[in-house]
């Protein structure tokens, strides 16, 4: 049964039950494990699947919006009289129609609609039209007469901190402080001192974008019965719905969201967002449905990507490398407004002691504004950054202590079924058979070390949440709700308020749906993403769904199972437990000629029970810790992925080159194992792109590349061989035992790619991305020549290693970083 409910007397004599069932039937699955389709496979290749930009209604209309060109500005006035008079024009709306504030997290509401009193960003929306096309609507746009007051922008980390003269938000109690946050768990102060050595750090992170293939869109038609259905491409349908009603004061009976299939989301569509209320107010003005694309560049300003993150790590060891005490310092460059911030801000010091012992632990975490877009959650939320640093710090102890890096990991991991120093349960942990797995994969132990100047092979470890253990809006009610309906025909409709972005959550319900009941994935229908027709489910963030939204699905399909077991063993007179359901029939495990079909088992289930409808919900146990932010962190369970990368640098051109990436991941179970792979790679590919190319550079707060054609990410050609291992070890909590895949493969890729760096030409890199330039001024920092210089000034001091072709091979502790201060705002 689904850990963390309370389920009825029933319930549990189902479970005493089953509980007899042979051994055989446990452990075998007919559809779980297996490497199946998704349920919407042909429809997405051969273009049937309706995103929100396909969606056609009478009458259609479209909206455009009108963005601030410039960072930081005061509105002192807004005049659409020209715009209005444009043949085609059927309505103009401004901030001053929508005056309520947003924003996802309750603590953060600081942004509107539309901008109200001044603008914070190049990008910010200010007004929005709606006119019978597209283009009339872009033209008018342009005919809205806007009167700024210019201020200041503040468009780096070091201003936000200290310019106490340009405020971007009035409630900022500290310059352009949006979050601080301060934490200490045990004797810090006393484990430094007993460290026989203590290593220091800086890192820098760049902010990257999602750049998923669908851009933001959104469908409003508000009835003349005072009722308002959105269509939109969000990962929120329900966190979107709230926001609706709060900003429009209707009940949120009157509301309907609908997620359609999203092409791509990776974070980048977990906020309510400024196109959506236009689209909705727009359409209650026209009488008429509204609809809205934005383009690729509004997208990068709409974005809420990575946030480029300074740090700061130092750690206190001992001779043998067992760890003392980590004192971790994080300012992340947050943008415009709060979006995801404060969370941000924890989860860049919350998961170090998941991965790592660590007795005592300082966190101090700033989150500042500054004039550019605004930053959020992106795939691997908040994890990203200090893991990149973390990794890379631990390589270089286990260097200068002339410890192997991998055994160093080892040596020190969190252990299974224990809590950290910030109260976090970690569950089940796979942490060692991914580094083994991904060791022997690579053949780690004949390449470290060993291989020509200019190759290297690197590591790194990782760890990731299955859903967060706390909603956004702290209740006692579930985290996801399912409904299953089976018919008298044997069909099987899941209804679950999740949002598929392509990851393959609705195959994945249906999955558990026909493993439970005995039928084929392809037999069971999934209605997801409508407010009105599923129960609710917080969406799909923070790798939530497959824990989360499957154990919801599981308990319901449990419940329908009891049903239609119970009529088919009374029909043929058979004991329970030795009823088994599988590929469309209820059989009897002593004899299979005994059964039914499954159409005829609901039958005689509808004959005896009424109407088959089933409810399960899914709500963790409670993990807060109790201290003041212990929110954020607490996981059901945590999933762990190592990573192997090899490369090569030319250090003629400065261009490294990621010849292979081995990923090893503990998911759990892997429910379809093709589908993990997936995530695997796509984890693979975004984390190589963030290592190597990507970048959200401004100048003077404009976007110097928001288009596919300037901002870099990897093509076929960039894409190395990336060998999957999924690493199955089945959680206590999870559905069939299964955790998440969809966020955590990523974070160890850019660590691993840095430290093989590093092992090629014996230079760190302690900033994303890895570009030419940064290798090239590396190396020419190292005594001696391009990377064979004199060595390290380290702990230890080991600096010499046996070259293959018989060379002395030397590395060096030179490092390559962010200046103080950068034309995007951020610094290292």
């Amino acid at each position: 049964m689904v850990t963390g409910q309370t389920h009825p007397d029933e319930a549990r004599q189902w479970e005493k039950t089953m509980a007899t069932a042979t051994k055989e039937q446990e452990t075998e699955f007919s559809i779980i494990g297996k490497r199946n389709p998704k349920i919407e496979a042909h429809q997405k290749a051969s273009g049937e699947t309706r995103y929100a930009g396909d969606i056609k209604l009478p009458r259609l209309i479209w909206a455009k919006l009108l963005r601030s060109p410039h960072p930081h500005a005061r509105i002192r006035s807004i005049d659409a009289s020209r715009a209005l008079a444009c043949p085609g024009v059927q309505s103009v709306i401004t901030g001053a129609d929508m005056p309520v504030t947003i924003g996802i997290m309750p603590t953060s509401q600081d942004e509107h609609p539309l901008a109200v009193d001044k603008v914070r960003y190049v990008g910010d929306p200010v007004a929005a039209v709606a006119a019978v096309d597209e283009e009339t609507a872009a033209d008018a746009c342009r005919l809205i007469d806007v009167a700024y007051e210019l201020l200041p922008p503040i468009l780096t980390i070091d201003e936000a901190l200290t310019r106490e003269d340009v405020k971007i938000h009035e409630h900022s109690r500290r310059a352009n402080v949006h979050r601080e946050v301060h934490l200490d768990f045990g004797d810090v102060e006393g484990a430094f001192a007993e460290a026989d050595h203590v290593q220091e750090d800086e890192f820098f992170f760049e902010g990257t974008t999602h750049a998923a293939m669908e851009n933001y869109a959104a469908v409003a038609h508000w009835e003349l019965n005072d009722k308002l259905t959105l269509w939109s491409s969000t990962q929120v349908p329900h966190y979107l719905h709230r926001e609706l009603a709060k900003v429009f004061e209707v009940p949120k009976s009157r509301i309907r969201v609908i997620a359609p299939p999203v092409g791509g989301g990776f974070g980048g569509k977990s906020d309510p967002f400024s196109h959506e209320f236009a689209v909705a107010l727009l359409s209650r003005r026209c009488g008429r449905p509204v609809k809205i694309v934005l383009d690729r560049e509004e997208a990068f300003y709409t974005h809420r990507g990575r946030h480029p993150v300074r740090m700061h790590v130092k750690t206190g060891v001992k001779n043998d490398g067992t760890i003392t005490a980590v004192h971790f310092q994080s300012i992340l460059d947050g943008g415009g407004y709060s979006s995801y911030g404060l969370a941000s801000t924890y989860y860049t010091g919350a998961l170090l002691g998941v991965t790592y012992r660590i007795p005592a632990y300082k966190f101090d975490g700033t989150r500042v504004y500054t004039n550019k877009p605004a930053c959020g959650p992106k795939r691997g939320h908040g994890t990203t950054q200090p893991r990149f640093a973390f990794e890379c710090h631990l390589d270089k102890i286990a260097e200068q202590l002339g410890l192997n890096p991998v055994e160093y990991r080892k040596k020190i991991l969190t252990p299974p079924y224990s809590e950290t120093v910030n109260q976090l349960r970690v569950t089940s942990s796979a942490a060692n058979e991914c580094l083994d797995r991904v060791v022997e994969a690579s053949d780690f132990g004949e390449k470290f070390r060993k291989l020509p100047y200019g190759k290297g092979v690197g590591v790194a470890l990782s760890c990731y949440i299955s859903g967060a253990g706390l909603p956004i809006y702290w209740n006692d009610m579930p985290h996801s709700g399912a409904t299953i309906k089976v018919d008298r025909g044997g069909g099987v409709t899941v209804y679950c308020g999740v949002a598929d972005l392509g990851q393959g959550c609705d195959s994945l319900l249906a999955y558990i749906a026909a493993e439970e009941l005995g039928v084929e994935p392809g037999d069971v229908r999934v209605v997801a993403g409508d407010t009105d027709l599923a129960p609710v489910d917080l969406g799909s963030y923070s790798s939530r769904v497959t824990f989360m939204a499957g154990n919801a699905v599981l308990d319901a399909a449990q419940k329908m199972k009891r049903q239609i077991f119970a009529a088919v063993a009374e029909n043929l007179e058979v004991p329970l437990e030795r009823l088994a359901a599988s590929w469309g029939q209820v059989y009897d495990t002593d004899d299979r000629t005994r059964c039914v079909t499954f159409e005829e088992a609901a039958i005689l289930a509808e004959s005896a029970c009424g109407t088959l409808a089933t409810v399960g919900s899914y709500k963790p146990p409670h993990l807060a810790g109790n201290y003041k932010g212990s929110g954020v962190g607490p996981s059901p369970a945590y999933s762990f992925t190592s990573c192997v990368a090899q490369v090569e640098v030319n250090t003629d051109t400065g261009h490294v080159r990621v010849e292979k990436l081995w990923l090893a991941h503990d998911c759990g179970r892997a429910l379809n194992p093709v589908n993990v792979e997936g995530q695997i790679e796509g984890s693979a590919y975004m984390g190589l792109g963030e290592a190597l190319l990507e970048e959200s550079a401004f100048r003077q707060g404009l976007h110097k590349k928001p288009s596919f054609l300037e901002y870099r990410l990897p093509t076929f050609l960039d894409m190395p061989p990336v060998e999957s291992i999924i690493v199955e070890n089945p959680d206590r909590e999870g559905p069939y035992g299964a955790k998440e895949a969809g966020e955590g493969p990523l974070n160890p890729v850019p660590p691993a790619i840095a430290n093989a760096i590093f092992d090629a030409i014996g230079v760190r890199l302690d900033a994303t991305p890895f570009t030419p330039e940064k290798v090239l001024r590396a190396l020419a920092r190292v005594p001696g020549g391009r990377g064979q210089g004199t060595g390290s000034a380290g702990i230890a001091g080991r600096t010499e290693q046996s070259d293959p072709r018989g060379l002395s091979r030397r590395r060096s502790s030179a490092t390559e970083s962010r200046p103080t201060a950068t034309a995007n705002g951020a610094g290292s």
